[in-house]
């Protein structure tokens, strides 16, 4: 994907009441009653439109099941439509880093949640009740920050590391063209056995190889060293030697990505005690 991830900054609670559901908003939903129309309805609202499948179907979920929440709980437009903002805002915190920022979400829900709980314009406003408050957290527990990973998978460009090795000095690959016969050279002409060449008086007489010199002992051993080495460099070598780096670093990055994904699955099952511990002792009060 060629999005590109947000710096997650600081989120400071604010005022959400009318923010994204307008009271003339509100009035048009509380008419409708299927899901469908409920669901073209907050598409329009929260301009969803240009948001591409799956994401916009479980957006659409998310809002159609609050305000199915907001209806069984008795709530007025004000609330409703603060309750939606808030949903937003948390889902908007929760997808801008692919860092585990749990602690940061519930943190941003509950400031949220105390905003519209204490009378204290223009800072706060006193909309929702202590019954009320309680009710909304635990509904945001249980159907947003229990999946909230799932909302970031779904949400979230997924990276992939790449990797791949240039080692100096060894030759390219050229690919052979089509047709071209890779044990003949071209521009080194072939000699007939019966070539003959012709001299001044006009006679003609067989062509003279050149005459080929013995190396003394120094000079071929020093020919055979220089052969050895180059064999020592040769492609073939090299090759090998690419072979058995790129076998090491992929046991390597295995065995990295296993740990990487125990202590994620560590990570996960301790943020689930934590919200049942939370869910319980809110119960309990």
């Amino acid at each position: 994907m060629d999005a590109k991830l947000k710096v997650p900054l600081p989120r400071k609670a604010k005022v959400k009441l009318w923010t994204d559901v307008s009271y003339h908003d509100m009035e048009e939903i509380d008419k409708l009653q299927s899901i469908p129309e409920l669901e073209s309805a907050l598409c329009r609202v929260f301009a969803s439109e240009d948001v591409p499948e799956p994401r916009r179907g479980i957006l659409l979920e998310l809002y159609v099941q609050t305000l199915l929440f907001c209806r069984r709980s008795g709530f007025t437009k004000e609330q409703t439509s603060a309750l939606l903002s808030i949903i937003r805002s948390i889902h908007e915190v929760n997808t801008e880093t692919l860092d585990d920022n749990t602690e940061q979400c519930l943190e941003y829900c509950k400031d949220l949640l105390l905003c519209h709980s204490v009378r204290r314009p223009p800072f706060s406003v006193a909309l929702f009740s202590g019954d009320r408050v309680t009710s909304c957290l635990e509904y945001i527990y249980s159907n947003y920050m229990r999946h909230s990973k799932l909302y970031k998978y779904t949400f979230i460009p997924q990276l992939k590391l790449d990797l791949s090795f240039t080692y100096p000095g060894m030759p390219e690959e050229e690919e052979e063209e089509e047709g071209e016969d890779p044990t003949q050279d071209s521009s080194v002409p072939v000699p007939d056995d019966e070539a003959v060449m012709e001299n001044e008086a006009g006679e003609v007489e067989p062509e003279k190889l050149p005459e080929t010199k013995e190396a003394s002992p120094p000079e071929a051993e020093g020919a055979a060293q220089s052969q050895a080495v180059n064999q020592s460099d040769s492609p073939c070598s090299k090759s090998e030697l690419k072979e058995m780096i790129e076998k090491e670093v992929g046991q390597q990055m295995a065995l990295l990505s296993a740990q990487l994904e125990k202590r994620m699955k560590e990570m996960a099952s301790g943020i689930n005690v934590t919200l049942e511990q939370l869910s319980s002792g809110k119960q309990k009060k």
